[in-house]
């Protein structure tokens, strides 16, 4: 075990414990999208996890690091919401926000991290960019909206890692990225018509079961 401190909070837990891991597990809310716990290499995507570390020159990703005996960590100075706060309105200005007919309204990461971070879902600042297509009906089990994914990567690691799937993945490059499908959805138990684990792992509703 390792003790160390986050923001006024004195924290004891097993060394090699993933740092944003350990903040949330002692109730320290990091605002975070792509991590889910369990992850040997968290990708540090959705780039809103940062902390600041002492004896570090800036802001780190707490995914991206281990617990030490010692760590002082402050997960609330004016550095570390100043890029969270950019980070989240950036994901917004590519985001569909309707809220009022979106399945995951009152339940949605996005909503939690704007009321946290106190800014608003739709920016005065920032022009709105959304993809031409709204929704993919391609896959047989599966409705994908391209302009309400945050590309956080969640729905490809419980298909890969957790249901050992390699049907979905990231498709095409920047502004155009979206989740693409492959393969067989009905090929190797359990199918994609009855597993739904990359739709519960959404934190958007980005992806939903067909009805």
């Amino acid at each position: 075990m390792v003790t160390l401190s986050v923001d006024a909070s004195k924290i004891e837990i097993a060394a090699g414990t993933n740092l944003l891991a350990a903040c949330l597990q002692n109730d320290i809310y990091v605002p975070n999208l792509c991590y889910i716990e369990g992850m040997d290499h968290p990708p540090a995507s959705c780039r809103l996890c940062f902390v600041e570390i002492e004896g570090k020159d800036a802001p780190v990703p707490a995914c991206t690091v281990e617990v030490r005996h010692d760590m002082a960590v402050r997960t609330d100075t004016p550095g570390v919401r100043r890029l969270q706060k950019t980070a989240l309105q950036l994901l917004l200005s590519v985001h569909d926000v309707d809220c009022k007919n979106c399945p995951a309204n009152r339940n949605c990461a996005l909503q939690d991290m704007a009321k946290f971070l106190k800014i608003a879902l739709k920016s005065k600042h920032l022009d709105l960019f959304l993809k031409k297509s709204k929704i993919d009906l391609g896959h047989p089990f599966l409705e994908y909206y391209p302009n309400r994914c945050v590309l956080c990567g969640r729905c490809i690691y419980v298909c890969r890692a957790q249901q050992a799937h390699t049907q979905l993945t990231f498709a095409k490059r920047g502004f155009d990225t979206v989740i693409g499908f492959f393969g067989n959805p009905q090929s190797s138990p359990p199918s994609c018509d009855t597993c739904r684990a990359c739709a519960e792992a959404c934190p958007v509703a980005a992806l939903l079961p067909k009805p």
